[in-house]
Order: C-alpha cells, then sequence, then structure tokens
C-alpha cells in the first residue's frame, strides 16, 4: 500500500462523505454579443470624441466648451424668465389687497368743552363751606379735585352711597370719557357710567339722575375722533390734537371709553330709551364699520360686546326692517373684496338676530355685486343661478371672485333658516360645490384657485350635515 493510496474505511461507496454537487455551468456569451453591446450603448463614441480632445491642443477645444456653456446658459434664463411671466399671469396676488380699511381720517379739537359748570356743583360746594374736613378748598382747583376723587373711586362710592348724582358731575364724567387723554381718568369714567346705567334686579336703575348721554353727543365725539362718516377712504391724515393726544395717526385714543358707554346705554332700554331705532341704526353701522380698522384689533372683545348690545336693544317689530337698513348701509361702504368677508365673519353669534344680520348682509353684497333689485326670494334664485354658471375649467374665471361669492353664498343659504326648506336651491347649491371640489385639479396653480377647491369641499361637508328644518337627525351610517 502506498502511503497516497485511501485507507479500507474511506472508500467511494462510504455514505457519510458528502457528495459534491455538479458546477454550475455559465451561460456561454460569444463574441459577437458583447460587440454588439458595446455599440448600441454608444461607448465608442464617447471614446472616439475623448481621443479627440486628447489629440487637440488645449486652447482649441476650451473655446468651443466656453462658447456652448454660455449658450446654455442664455438658454436657461430664457426658459426662467418666461416661467417667471407665466407664473405672474396665472398669480396676480400682488393685485389682490389684504383686508383693510381706513376708518378714521384727521381727528379735531371738540368745542364747548369748558362751560360744563362742575364748579358749581352742591358737592364741591360743601367740601368748600364745611370746616370740619380740616382743608380749605378753592372753588377754582374743584375740578382737579374731582378728578382725584373719580381716579380713586371715592366719587362713584359717594353717588352709590347718596343714591343721586347731579346732572353737572354726571355731564363732567361723560366729558372726561370721550376726551380725556389720561387714561386712568377715561377707566375710572367708564367704569362711572357703567354704574350709572346699571339696572338691578327690578330692572330699576342703582342711583338716580336726570342726565344721559344721548345720541348728538355720541356722534359729535366719533366725528371729532376723524370717524368718516361717509366711507372709508385710504387717505391718511395725522394731526396733534389736545384730546386723544396722537401724534402718529393712530386710532383715538378715547375710543375704548367710547364703545363701553354705548354698550352701557343699550343695556337700560327697559327703563330709558337713549337712542330711537333710526339712531341705533347709525350707531350700529359705525361699530360694524370698526372691524374694518386693523389698528383696532386689538378691541375685538370690546367690539364684539358693543355689536351685541346694539343688536338687542331692538324690539321685536323693529329688528326686521332694522337690519334690513343696516346691511343696505353697510354693503354701500364696502367692496367685493376680502374687506365684505371680514364683515360678515365678525358678525359673530348662536342668538337668530346675528345669524340674520350675518345673512342679510351676505344677500346686499350679493346683491350688489350682480346689481340686482328685486324681491328676496327671486334674488337669492337669481344670484345661486349666476353663481352656478360660472365655469371653473375656462382660463379666464376670476377664482378670487369666486372664492367671495362662495362664502357669501353659502352664509347667506345657511346663516338663518330662511332658506333650510328651500330643497331645490340647497340641492343646486351642494351640486356646485361638488364640482368646484372635483372639477379643479390639484395642479392648478391659478390664483386663487386651490383656496377655491379647498372651500368648496369643506363648504361641501357642511352642507350635507344642514338638513332641512324638522327633517330630524342625520341617520348613522
Amino acid at each position: 500500500m502506498k502511503i497516497d493510496d485511501p485507507l479500507d474505511f474511506e472508500g467511494d461507496n462510504d455514505p457519510l462523505l458528502t457528495v459534491r454537487r455538479p458546477a454550475k455551468r455559465k451561460k456561454v456569451i460569444e463574441l459577437d454579443d458583447l460587440v454588439e453591446d458595446y455599440f448600441n450603448s454608444g461607448k465608442d463614441e464617447l471614446k472616439a470624441s475623448a481621443a479627440k480632445s486628447k489629440g487637440r491642443p488645449k486652447g482649441d477645444n476650451s473655446d468651443d466648451e466656453d462658447k456652448q456653456v454660455r449658450k446654455k446658459e442664455i438658454d436657461f434664463c430664457k426658459f426662467v424668465e418666461e416661467c417667471e411671466e407665466k407664473a405672474k399671469a396665472m398669480d396676480p396676488g400682488e393685485d389682490v389687497p389684504q383686508w383693510g380699511q381706513q376708518v378714521f381720517g384727521c381727528q379735531k379739537s371738540p368745542s364747548g368743552l369748558n362751560g360744563t359748570g362742575v364748579e358749581n356743583c352742591q358737592l364741591l360746594q360743601s367740601f368748600c363751606g364745611d370746616k370740619q374736613l380740616g382743608f380749605d378748598l378753592e372753588i377754582e382747583r374743584g375740578e382737579g379735585f374731582l378728578e382725584g376723587m373719580l381716579i380713586n373711586g371715592w366719587l362713584l362710592k359717594l353717588v352709590l352711597l347718596y343714591g343721586s348724582v347731579e346732572d353737572s358731575i354726571a355731564s363732567w364724567v361723560l366729558t372726561k370719557l370721550l376726551y380725556s387723554s389720561n387714561k386712568k381718568l377715561q377707566d375710572s369714567a367708564s367704569e362711572f357710567w357703567d354704574s350709572l346705567l346699571s339696572l338691578n334686579e327690578d330692572d330699576k336703575p342703582l342711583v338716580n339722575f336726570g342726565y344721559f348721554p344721548s345720541y348728538s353727543i355720541l356722534m359729535g365725539a366719533i366725528l371729532n375722533y376723524g370717524y368718516l362718516h361717509d366711507a372709508p377712504c385710504t387717505k391718511t391724515c395725522t394731526s396733534e390734537i389736545a384730546v386723544a393726544d396722537t401724534s402718529d395717526g393712530g386710532p383715538p385714543q378715547n375710543i375704548t371709553a367710547w364703545l363701553r358707554v354705548v354698550s352701557a346705554c343699550c343695556k337700560i332700554r327697559k327703563m330709558h330709551s337713549i337712542f330711537s331705532p333710526s339712531e341705533a341704526q347709525d350707531v350700529l353701522v359705525i361699530v360694524i364699520s370698526l372691524f374694518l380698522d386693523r389698528r383696532l384689533e386689538g378691541l375685538l372683545l370690546i367690539l364684539g360686546d358693543c355689536l351685541n348690545s346694539l343688536i338687542s336693544y331692538f324690539n321685536m317689530s323693529e329688528w326686521e326692517s332694522s337690519c334690513l337698513m343696516v346691511a343696505e348701509s353697510i354693503s354701500k361702504r364696502v367692496n367685493m373684496d376680502l374687506n365684505c368677508l371680514r364683515l360678515v365673519d365678525c358678525i359673530t353669534g348662536t342668538n337668530d338676530r346675528t345669524k340674520f344680520l350675518r345673512s342679510q348682509l351676505a344677500l346686499q353684497l350679493l346683491k350688489n355685486s350682480f346689481g340686482l333689485k328685486v324681491s328676496m326670494v327671486a334674488n337669492v334664485e337669481r344670484i345661486l343661478k349666476s353663481v352656478t354658471s360660472i365655469n371653473v375649467k375656462e382660463k379666464e374665471c376670476n377664482f378670487f371672485v369666486l372664492y367671495v361669492h362662495i362664502v357669501l353664498m353659502d352664509n347667506l343659504l345657511f346663516s338663518s333658516d330662511a332658506f333650510r326648506n328651500k330643497t331645490a336651491i340647497i340641492d343646486a347649491w351642494r351640486n356646485f360645490l361638488r364640482n368646484c371640489s372635483t372639477q379643479i385639479g390639484c395642479t392648478d396653480w391659478r390664483f386663487y384657485a386651490s383656496k377655491v377647491r379647498n372651500k368648496a369641499s369643506y363648504l361641501l361637508q357642511g352642507a350635507m350635515l344642514k338638513r332641512p328644518a324638522g327633517s330630524g337627525s342625520i341617520p348613522a351610517k
């Protein structure tokens, strides 16, 4: 036996030995296939061009390459300019202003504020003549003494203690409320009149007094503040006045006190009617127009409280006609842009009066937009027909105007229950919203197209949930 020979137990028939697997046969790729792939890929041309470039001098090739690069840069700049022009044509966003109007113009100093006669009131006379107080009060300094008492709250405590107030003192405090540049004096005067114009549980005043704020006094004050009575404009005017001490053209400092006293006047309608229905309409128009002044955004709570107080001021027999007059007056003061949507959105509330005012304001705005002067139901049908006839697929479609019309139309139909049972109108409106949400593509970059699509989808969901009155609850799916 040779050394290299296998042993007896290492035979080929041993089952413990692993059997080698046959090697996989590789696919045979012929030379013709490689050549064909080479020519199809274009590598030969690349290598040929590279070889030519290597053979040429560097100076000759660099000039050609620079010319090609420059040409590509010029072509790319032209392409970018064309895209910018097309984008500007599709998106005229700079031409659409944001909401906001100038409500106050040039302020002016009031006249006739010195003749209040407060120095002759019995309260000051009693202080001057009473030697037991321990000090001698001069009549000439009596107004400053009253201002200190008003700021510290002692004047209100004395009035509530005695249960009455003199007309001269009440008039003097109202003048300080409307025209004083002292913020503490304004706030104290507002608290004073809030207490005077408050009623107890028996609907009786807490203090007996005969002097009330009047429409002429309050309107004179708001006009002195620079309120633009005819129509808001865009002119700016600044003036230094001693009334509100505003040299930067900002809103009058006394506007907060004016709103508070107007709200207080509306809460004593059961005892005394300070405004007539027509006068209350004028004041309500003024308060609603103040929502357009961006400088008064910090007073939204006070503006909302004054708005709700004025809405509640009218009797049931006065409200419907007064609401129509107010809505018509406001619609003439605002354009069909974001300002009208701002006013509609600011009239918030869940009571029937607020909803009716919001619906009527939307109706009057749409009437002015389409130039209609017929009855309410006929107006709504004609307005709906005009809005739903807009084809969103047309290139000349003005999506911004359509957006304004959609928001106003939805407020008109669903703010109040006047059209809940008009099945034909509601169904036509739902179909139009569905078309706007489906026919405007996600890649439509026209100005306000995406906003119209999203708004229509949102309003469609709300319109599907709003059922006619008395139809019962929504069935569960």
